[in-house]
């Protein structure tokens, strides 16, 4: 399935969600079905807690507190008012609410964890979960509350709390008190047993629901950096004889044989390039930001498929603490720690800040005309009366140097909690939200040179571009982003970002390239 593209309904059993499951729960409302067998093994592995809950001796989470006080036993009649303390307790999140789809994704993987028949919770927790993700019930999750370890457990405890019939949820983007919307949509809100408590909040569903977001994302970027790359290569009178084949097996890196296969394809037939192509052309070679964009736009790209090779992982792991084990232990563990999650947000977030950067570069040669092969200052209409697109590159090298600033580690940073019982903790939350932003600035930039490159390759005329490079510049020029005198430019930055955001340049190209790597 390629990653754009969404099920209808996913289901959700034993096994491991894909990528792109997650993404079309989060972000495209799929409905969510729940396999029988895998219910069944939940119902079966809840009869192991139930009898450990009966035994006289403590077993941790079970019969006794958490964290700091997990020698502390709990008395039976107190263990459903210890459950829901310790979800009361723990939604203790602040700041700006957190997107609908991040509360989708986490809330669907603490689903798929819960039906793995590995956390010892009953079957009623996991079809409550389901049902209020089909009747659209969002928790309210706020930005700050969760250190990644042990996992994301503000925010996983205010989607436990609203299960539980408090709080506040919204349904269609409206605020309403939990209680109500469960009662409206014929759920009853959940009243927590032995060991429930924990399983609904002990693990990394933020932070992964983030990242499997952000692969979706950069799949598309990646490739419509390529494409703004080769629209500035044509519009700077660039060579395409850099990106040949043989070259590239030259330096076997796998990211990088595909961006320049897709510029191979994407500049084929072009006229531009035909028309200083030859012994006539007194140019040696292009400047790093045009010769090097398979090797940057590659790096990145082997970043992603290291990133999602560690979600894939992570989607089939069963993290909670403590864990029922295939032999019916209960044991304590430490799989919530979110070290490998946030390793690789970070890694995503310097890819996103170096291409982000290289593609400001280009943007910027376009407007130097020492630089530019002889379009007008700028791309002014007017030279000495228009300022052209001088301040959109401003906009852009403000945006990378936020971005150069986001690519700093989450990771490397660690604050002690529970009474030094959490003493090292990932902060792979913190990692995941800085990428969403960063993502969210490439975007943008990406948007800014592919505005700034088809006004350059429209001021090249009567000469043409590529197909595939002519179908995005008659895009833009859908959104008024043409040639002409200086006008309120914003909404032509935001129009070309929407289309850069939707994929629609990067679908425009396809239909005219054939499908991109």
């Amino acid at each position: 399935m390629r990653e754009d593209q969404h099920a209808s309904s996913v289901i959700v059993g034993s096994g491991a969600l894909s990528i792109a499951e997650v993404v079309a729960v989060a972000r495209h409302d799929a409905r969510v079905e729940l396999d029988p067998a895998a219910l069944d093994s939940v119902a079966a592995s809840r009869l192991v807690v139930e009898g450990l809950a009966a035994d006289p001796e403590p077993h941790y989470g079970i019969s006794t507190g958490f964290g700091a006080l997990a020698t502390t036993f709990i008395d039976p009649t107190r263990r459903t008012q210890l459950q829901a303390s310790l979800v009361r307790s723990h939604a203790a999140g602040s700041g700006d609410e957190v997107e609908r789809e991040v509360i989708r994704a986490l809330q669907l993987l603490r689903l798929s964890t819960l039906m793995t028949a590995r956390t010892g919770a009953r079957r009623e927790v996991a079809e409550t979960y389901a049902a209020m993700l089909n009747a659209d019930i969002t928790p309210r999750v706020f930005e700050y509350g969760s250190l990644g370890c042990s996992g994301d457990l503000a925010p996983l405890a205010h989607v436990a709390l609203a299960a539980m019939g408090e709080g506040e949820v919204r349904v269609g983007g409206s605020l309403t008190p939990a209680s109500a919307a469960l009662d409206d949509a014929g759920i009853a809100p959940l009243v927590l047993a032995e060991k429930e408590g924990l399983a609904l909040i002990n693990g990394t569903d933020g932070m992964l629901g983030m990242l499997a977001l952000a692969i979706d994302d950069l799949h598309a970027l990646l490739t419509t950096a390529d494409i703004a790359a080769a629209m500035s290569v044509e519009g700077l009178l660039g060579t395409d004889a850099v990106f040949a084949a043989d070259l590239h097996r030259l330096r076997p890196q796998a990211g990088q044989a595909v961006s320049a296969a897709n510029l191979r394809a994407l500049l084929a037939g072009s006229p531009v390039v035909a028309s200083h192509r030859g012994p006539e052309c007194t140019r040696v070679q292009d400047a790093y930001s045009l010769r090097c964009a398979p090797q940057v736009h590659g790096a990145a790209r082997d970043t992603l498929a290291h990133a999602s090779s560690v979600a894939d992982a992570e989607l089939a792991s069963a993290v909670d603490n403590p864990v029922l084990t295939l032999d019916g232990r209960v044991e304590s563990n430490g799989n919530f720690h979110g070290a490998p999650v946030g390793y690789v947000l970070d890694f995503l977030a310097i890819a996103v800040a170096d291409v982000a950067s290289m593609s400001e570069r280009r943007t910027d040669r376009f407007l130097d005309r020492a630089r530019n092969q002889g379009l007008p200052p700028f791309l002014a209409h007017e030279v000495g009366v228009d300022s052209g697109l001088m301040i959109a590159q401003y906009t852009a090298a403000g945006i990378v140097s936020e971005l150069k600033r986001l690519a700093a580690p989450a990771s490397v940073d660690s604050i002690p909690s529970s009474a030094m019982q959490e003493d090292h903790v990932s902060m792979g939350w913190a990692a995941a939200r800085k990428l969403r932003r960063a993502i969210d600035g490439l975007t943008r930039v990406l948007a800014i040179e592919v505005m700034t490159a088809a006004r350059g390759l429209q001021l090249r005329a009567p000469l043409a571009p590529a197909a595939a490079t002519g179908a995005v510049v008659a895009l833009v020029a859908e959104t008024g982003a043409v040639p002409g005198p200086d006008r309120f430019l914003a909404p032509e930055i935001e129009a070309v970002t929407g289309l850069v955001r939707s994929r629609a340049v990067r679908d425009v190209a396809e239909q005219a390239a054939g499908a991109l790597g």
